[in-house]
């Protein structure tokens, strides 16, 4: 038996703006440890499986962040990125992924997982993922379910029934029926009744996996045989917009589930956030350089900058750059309808962080106006920019630190820390850093268009256009 993994490393993580954007999602933030949520559960899955292993499942926007942040746990991990041009829900993600694997090994077992969940106990659950495996062997789908520990409305439910399958580790039972996210009182009768949360984690051999996506989803069987990178994007648009519990747990005639408890948490919420984070003498949860007097049971989170509470109680205090969040904890799963309202009027709060992660490195908006943009522009050792112009804006830019070789127009050169060039618009350019320490930068902008579409790429390292 070889065992691989897939990590769906996809979705927006709205419940968690200001903190989580489109552009940088929560699984991509170190909310839980000095690692991001991808990291922490790659290193848990590469405990099991080798690096070349490992499959992971992105949105193209995210491809260079998630490639650099796997490689900087394993080198081998990077190679089986696959980047799906449009998101099409979990089956369609999950299908592209085992395909890939069938094609190698079609007897291959393989262990679905989300990239943002978090797990404190690592040994039970890869006890779980084991016994979920040997069960797998006998053609079955096998999930991870999650015992509960306390009546909550946010997960979906399934019910085991009593007929215990042999060969497995722990106890794995046949499921009998899943239950879709109750109410209240629903939800304190499955807790009574021995229900297991659904954590969206499916183990499986993958010639079964093929076999049942070509019994119950032909049209997706059909699609993903036949996908190819030059006309990916028209192709992957043609996936219906389908969940794996939809598509193929719910309709499946061998389904099992080992019961696991883990320390879990699908950290979905400010408040399931707080419930995670260790906390002080009063309950709060505090990061970042925050000063609290009186101060009850609240979470309060400081990215840059001083944040002072006084007289609180039960609130979330989450503060950015450029957007301050204070809410009710209990309200926190209502946020996705207050961040409809912001993307109405400020889309770029929901889509971008003052940083913006490229796959050179990062650049930061210090101040932008109708005419202007200041940008701190940092380049890794060895990377360099696309080969650029610009219709609408000229460029200064000034060395903080590093060495920076420059290409502006017809000349290349290089300049040292406290040395500037001007880019004058529709002049050809490219920044790169060919030293070995990381270069910094400050680029002012001045144009009557200083937005981001502004760019015409004429040769890029990294396979963009625009």
């Amino acid at each position: 038996m070889t065992s691989y993994a897939v990590i769906l490393c996809g979705g927006s993580g709205t419940r968690l703006w200001p903190l989580s954007r489109t552009m940088q999602p929560k699984q991509l933030l170190a909310l839980n440890g000095t690692q991001t949520l991808l990291q922490q559960t790659a290193g848990r899955l590469l405990k099991h499986v080798a690096p070349d292993k490992l499959f992971t499942v992105t949105h193209e926007d995210h491809k260079f962040q998630v490639k650099g942040q796997l490689a900087e746990l394993a080198v081998d991990a990077v190679v089986n990125v696959l980047a799906e041009p449009i998101a099409r829900n979990t089956l369609p993600a999950i299908a592209w992924a085992v395909y890939q694997i069938y094609q190698r090994e079609p007897g291959a077992i393989i262990g679905v997982f989300a990239s943002d969940h978090a797990i404190d106990n690592e040994a039970a659950f890869l006890q779980a993922w084991q016994a979920a495996e040997q069960v797998a062997q006998q053609d079955y789908l096998v999930l991870l379910g999650i015992k509960p520990h306390e009546p909550a409305t946010g997960y979906g439910y399934i019910k085991p029934n009593q007929n215990e399958i042999a060969g497995g580790k722990m106890p794995v039972y046949e499921v009998e029926k899943f239950v879709e996210k109750p109410d209240l009182s629903r939800a304190q009768e499955f807790l009574k009744q021995g229900f297991l949360w659904n954590s969206g984690m499916f183990v499986f051999k993958a010639s079964m996996f093929m076999a049942m996506l070509a019994k119950y989803q032909p049209g997706i069987d059909k699609l993903v045989r036949g996908l190819k990178p030059e006309s990916l994007a028209e192709q992957y648009a043609q996936f219906p917009n389908l969940s794996m519990d939809y598509g193929l747990a719910e309709k499946a005639e061998k389904v099992a589930v080992v019961p696991v408890d883990m320390a879990w948490s699908d950290l979905g919420s400010w408040d399931s956030l707080y419930a995670k984070r260790p906390k002080d003498d009063n309950g709060n949860v505090l990061h970042g350089d925050v000063y609290s007097e009186d101060t009850n049971n609240s979470l309060i989170w400081a990215s840059r900058g001083v944040v002072a509470t006084l007289g609180l109680k039960n609130i979330a205090v989450i503060q950015t750059t450029d957007a301050t969040l204070v809410c009710d904890r209990s309200r926190a799963e209502d946020i996705k309808n207050l961040v409809g309202k912001v993307k109405t009027s400020r889309p770029d709060l929901t889509e971008f962080h003052r940083t913006v992660h490229r796959p050179w490195g990062t650049y930061t908006v210090l101040e932008e106006g109708s005419n202007f943009k200041i940008k701190r522009i940092v380049v890794k050792p060895g990377a360099k920019l696309s080969m650029q112009m610009h219709k609408h804006r000229s460029e200064h830019w000034v060395v903080v630190s590093g060495e920076a070789t420059i290409t502006n127009g017809d000349m290349e050169f290089t300049l040292q820390a406290n040395q500037s060039t001007y880019i004058p618009k529709t002049h050809r350019h490219r920044l790169a850093n060919n030293a070995a320490e990381p270069l910094a930068i400050i680029e002012v902008q001045c144009g009557d268009y200083v937005g981001e579409d502004d760019i015409v790429r004429f040769d890029d390292t990294y396979g963009r256009t625009g």
